[in-house]
């Protein structure tokens, strides 16, 4: 999952530069119609590699055929989608209230940390471009390191405290990098701050994604939805609520709002319990 969600990073991280590189070389509409090819691209390549099942793909090989069928986790069991044993669930909640803060904070740095640099750190249209690119840098090195602590994280305390402690750290760490950048009087150690603060948020990535497996093996597509909703509330909000509170107030207390969020969402990890599976308990 962190492999996986890393990739947003690295789309990310391009986007900024190529973006105000085709607007200033072209026009506007440049960088939309760049844009929807790759849409379009993506979904024929989606298409052609991706498949329900792993023996449905065309290069499997027989030795790998032959451990899947000889595995019989691979083979998920039809049943009911246990929806009131979701809603029921106190760990769902706490995941999803979680993602909506990280959702919040992550929607800052796709919406308006480019703006931030620009109109605030005084940076001009192609410099504000390339250093709005540090953040998703950073989420394409420690989003996937987060994985991979979280795993080994479990395998050393077990599932409930290996998740709990690799996304409750990572967004307590988001928040107070994020705090102590926005304080920071030179620009350059800001960014190094807040882009460090965006890839520790990510850090926890890995452990909510994973944690919706673990609570739900034959579920983890609609557990995973349901979680993922939060953090579009989050992000949902957070484009309208961060440029009001950088007018009202200015871009400091609006960016500290932020690192609020994900304080509040590391706490709620505390209480999360991914170690005990919702269809056990139902």
């Amino acid at each position: 999952m962190g492999l996986a969600i890393g990739g947003i990073g690295v789309g990310s991280a391009l986007t900024p530069p190529l973006t105000a590189w085709l607007m200033l070389t072209y026009n506007w509409q440049t960088p939309f119609y760049v844009a929807g090819i790759a849409g379009i691209v993506i979904a024929m390549m989606w298409y052609a590699f991706a498949t329900d099942h792993p023996e449905q793909h065309p290069r499997v090989n027989q030795a790998e055929l032959k451990i899947i069928k000889q595995n019989p986790s691979t083979h998920r069991e039809k049943s009911q989608i246990p929806w009131r044993a979701f809603a029921r669930n106190r760990s769902v909640w706490l995941m999803t209230m979680s993602y909506t803060c990280l959702g919040y904070v992550a929607y800052v740095y796709l919406s308006w940390f480019y703006l931030y640099l620009v109109n605030e750190r005084g940076f001009d249209v192609l410099e504000g471009a390339f250093f709005a690119a540090g953040p998703f840098i950073a989420i394409t090195i420690l989003c996937p390191l987060g994985g991979w602590v979280s795993d080994r994280c479990c395998e050393i305390w077990g599932i409930t405290i290996g998740r709990s402690s690799v996304g409750c750290v990572g967004m307590a760490s988001a928040a107070a990098l994020i705090a102590a950048g926005v304080q920071i009087a030179q620009p350059y150690t800001a960014i190094v701050l807040l882009s460090l603060g965006a890839g520790c948020l990510y850090f926890s990535v890995g452990s909510f994604w994973a944690s919706t497996i673990d609570l739900s093996k034959n579920h983890s597509g609609t557990l995973s939805g349901i979680m993922n909703t939060g953090a579009n509330l989050g992000g949902t909000i957070s484009p309208t609520l961060t440029p009001w509170l950088a007018d009202k107030f200015g871009w400091t207390v609006s960016l500290q709002v932020a690192a609020a969020f994900a304080f509040i969402g590391a706490m709620l990890w505390i209480f999360v319990k991914a170690g005990e599976p919702i269809e056990m308990k139902a």
